[in-house]
C-alpha cells in the first residue's frame, strides 16, 4: 500500500514538474534530464512512471481535465437552481482551462503541435465526459420544468461546442486576453445559453 502511494505521489511530482517547466521553458525545450532534476530523481526514475515526454505532457492534460470535472461535479452536486449550476458549469469549463495555462510563456500551439493527433483522440473523451455532467443538470433542469424538453445528450454536446470557442488551444498567453475580459465573455456566452434552454 505504501509503494502504490509513494508511486502517486512520484508520478503527482512529475506532473507538478511538467507545469513548472512547461511554464519556464516550453514544451520543445522541456527535457526529461530536467524534469528529474526538478523532481530531486533519477532519469529512470522518471521512465519508470512514463514512457515518453509526449505522455507525461498528455498526462498533465489528462490531470487538468480530471480536476475539472470534479469541480463540475461538486457544482452539480449544490441546491441552487438547475439554471444557475448550469450556468457556473459553463463558465467553470473555460475559466479552469484558461487558469491552468494562461501562465505558460510560450505558445500553446508549440505544446498542441507535437501532441495534436494524440490530443485530438483524448480532446472528444473529454468533450463527452464533460458534456454527459452537464446532461444530467439539463435532466433536472427539464423535470423541474426550468428548461424546455428535448434530448439532454444533445443539448449538452452542443453547449459544449458553443463554449469551446472559448477554450485557449493555440493562443498565448498574451493573446488569451485579459483574465477579466475572458470571464465575461464566458459569462455572457452561458447566458445566451441558458436562455435558449429555458422553457
Amino acid at each position: 500500500m505504501r509503494d502504490a502511494v509513494r508511486t502517486r505521489n512520484i508520478r503527482d511530482e512529475i506532473l507538478d514538474a511538467t507545469d513548472r517547466l512547461l511554464t519556464r521553458y516550453g514544451y520543445k525545450k522541456m527535457t526529461i534530464d530536467d524534469l528529474a532534476r526538478e523532481v530531486g530523481i533519477g532519469k529512470g526514475s522518471v521512465y519508470l512512471h512514463f514512457s515518453s515526454k509526449e505522455e507525461i505532457a498528455l498526462s498533465h492534460i489528462d490531470r487538468i481535465i480530471e480536476r475539472l470535472k470534479a469541480n463540475l461535479r461538486m457544482i452539480a452536486a449544490r441546491r441552487s437552481g438547475a439554471d444557475k449550476r448550469l450556468r457556473e458549469m459553463l463558465v467553470q469549463r473555460v475559466m479552469f482551462r484558461f487558469d491552468s495555462v494562461q501562465h505558460y510563456t510560450q505558445s500553446l500551439n508549440e505544446l498542441l503541435a507535437h501532441l495534436r493527433p494524440r490530443l485530438l483522440e483524448r480532446r472528444k473523451r473529454y468533450f463527452d465526459e464533460e458534456a454527459a455532467i452537464l446532461a444530467s443538470i439539463i435532466i433536472e433542469g427539464q423535470d423541474s420544468k426550468i428548461f424546455a424538453s428535448g434530448d439532454s445528450v444533445d443539448l449538452a454536446q452542443t453547449l459544449v461546442t458553443a463554449t469551446n470557442a472559448l477554450l485557449p488551444y493555440s493562443l498565448s498567453s498574451y493573446e488569451l486576453g485579459d483574465r477579466i475580459d475572458v470571464a465575461d465573455r464566458a459569462k455572457k456566452t452561458a447566458d445566451v445559453l441558458i436562455r435558449g434552454l429555458r422553457c
